[in-house]
């Protein structure tokens, strides 16, 4: 039971963000707006909306982002090797060293599930 309640926890955003929520909920919901926004102003899925975000936080080095975007990547139905797939690609653009640390930030994720 204690474990359970452990790897629900990490699947949770980090408390620094759940923090600054608390203290600035004005902000906080006016950022939630418009992430809502965006991911409603094109005809882009859900699915391919969460791996190019992942690609995103990839490619701007993000481990925090890279954490965040694999997990919504798996709410939105993203399978594992969808997630990794997108890491993969980071390859020819970022460099090998790049895409294995940014492959270890997914795999935070993945091995949590």
């Amino acid at each position: 039971m204690k474990t359970q309640s452990r790897l629900s926890k990490k699947n949770q955003p980090p408390t620094r963000f759940q923090q600054f929520g608390k203290k600035y909920p004005a902000v906080m919901r006016a950022y939630e707006s418009l992430g809502e926004a965006t991911q409603q102003a094109g005809p882009l899925d859900a699915k391919t909306r969460a791996l190019i975000k992942l690609a995103i936080a990839t490619g701007a080095w993000r481990e925090g982002a890279v954490h965040s975007h694999t997990r919504r990547a798996l709410a939105a139905g993203c399978s594992p090797d969808e997630i990794r797939h997108v890491a993969l690609l980071a390859t020819t653009t970022l460099g090998f060293p790049s895409m294995m640390a940014a492959l270890t930030w997914v795999e935070d994720v993945l091995g949590r599930k």
